[in-house]
């Protein structure tokens, strides 16, 4: 069966992020509810973001010919389901190990090598990238509303049941034919670009690559423990599915009117408005459990999430050209993964410790990042010009 290939990016985005709709709010709810300690399911949703780092960093990169790119999310898609399946044969903790490392492995180079799927059909097609993308954002809402509703009426195991069907349908989606294939492109020949010592070397790139880090890896306890910490002062999975929800609705809306609200805005400016959102929302988490509180919090996540990317791509775009993709590659892999894996490890040990007061440690998590945002001076911005 053949499709139009902006149906067939769209489906793959909508089943993606369907399922990580259900995953990332939920998993740690489903591992407790298979008799896993808090600081054991730190232990294993943190080696699952090690895993998704090792996948994004390595396995993404190693497509470099577009016409191989819907081979490759295929490939990937299987081994995804393979280890979504194997979480049904066992709950041992070297089981569950291998299949979240496995799982996370292949289930993390989806996005990415669709988004440089969608930007190659972009070029041969002058598709509108957005409309496509935004499919991916109400998935994910779907899936987290729809799976809290499912766990409070049928248990923790529907969390297993809805991933595994999620990730199914991803895989039958991309079997089917998009009626554009990608075309090849042949490599530009050239002087050799900057070095990888040379470009972290810079002070305004490790500065920002330490502060979006931070940023995002204070997302960690939220991520993790989130859905269990609501629970455990009595919100049902379906309230739970809700504010998630109410949290990507909120990015989706700043995402969709970034352009009118930030265009003035430096990357400088974005990271302070990011970070300020941070200390104030971790704080609150830490601090109040009514549900209006709550409300406000995940409104925040625009501000915590969706803001600080806008940054990390306006930094991004803002340097020359041979240096976009590898600041590209590293900032997915350390913001979206690395910092948030490690936070997470952390976070296990500290919510049987510390249990509400983890959100304030995100807090203060997010603090240094004020004073670490990196200056943007003319030479960036005349460098990013040739």
């Amino acid at each position: 069966m053949e499709l139009r290939s902006t149906r067939w990016l769209a489906l793959s985005y909508f089943t993606y992020f369907f399922s990580y709709g259900i995953f990332l709010p939920f998993w740690g709810l489903w591992l407790k509810g298979e008799g896993i300690s808090s600081e054991s399911i730190g232990l294993l949703l943190g080696a699952g973001l090690v895993a998704r780092f090792l996948g994004t960093l390595i396995i993404s990169p190693s497509i470099k010919d577009p016409s191989y790119l819907i081979t490759g999310l295929r490939i990937l898609a299987l081994l995804t389901l393979a280890f979504a399946v194997g979480f049904w044969f066992g709950n041992g903790w070297a089981w569950l190990m291998i299949n979240i490392a496995g799982f996370s492995l292949f289930f993390g180079p989806l996005v990415p090598l669709t988004d440089a799927l969608a930007g190659t059909l972009q070029r041969q097609i002058n598709m509108d990238y957005g409309k496509v993308r935004v499919w991916g954002s109400i998935a994910f809402v779907i899936g987290s509303a729809v799976t809290g509703k499912l766990v409070e009426v049928y248990g923790h195991n529907a969390i297993l049941y809805t991933l595994t069907a999620g990730v199914a349908a991803m895989l039958l989606g991309m079997l089917l034919r998009p009626s554009v294939k990608p075309a090849g492109e042949p490599r530009a020949s050239g002087a050799p670009g900057i070095s990888w010592k040379a470009l972290l070397s810079e002070k305004p790139v490790w500065r920002f690559l330490l502060c979006v880090t931070l940023l995002q890896g204070a997302h960690a306890a939220y991520y993790g423990f989130s859905a269990i910490y609501w629970q455990d002062v009595g919100y049902s999975s379906t309230t739970i599915g809700y504010l998630w929800s109410l949290g990507v609705v909120a990015e989706v809306l700043v995402f969709t009117f970034s352009k009118q609200l930030f265009s003035r805005w430096s990357a400088r400016d974005l990271l302070l408005l990011s970070a300020v959102c941070g200390v104030l929302r971790w704080t609150m988490m830490g601090a109040f459990t009514a549900l209006p509180w709550l409300i406000v919090m995940q409104i925040l996540h625009c501000g915590t999430f969706t803001v600080c990317h806008l940054a990390g791509m306006r930094f991004i775009a803002a340097r020359p050209g041979d240096q976009v993709i590898r600041l590209q590659s590293v900032y997915s892999a350390l913001a979206m993964g690395g910092g948030v894996a490690v936070m997470t490890m952390l976070s296990g040990f500290l919510f049987e410790h510390l249990h509400a007061g983890l959100f304030w440690v995100m807090a203060l998590l997010a603090v240094p990042a004020i004073f670490l945002r990196p200056a943007v001076t003319p030479s960036t911005v005349a460098t990013s010009a040739r």
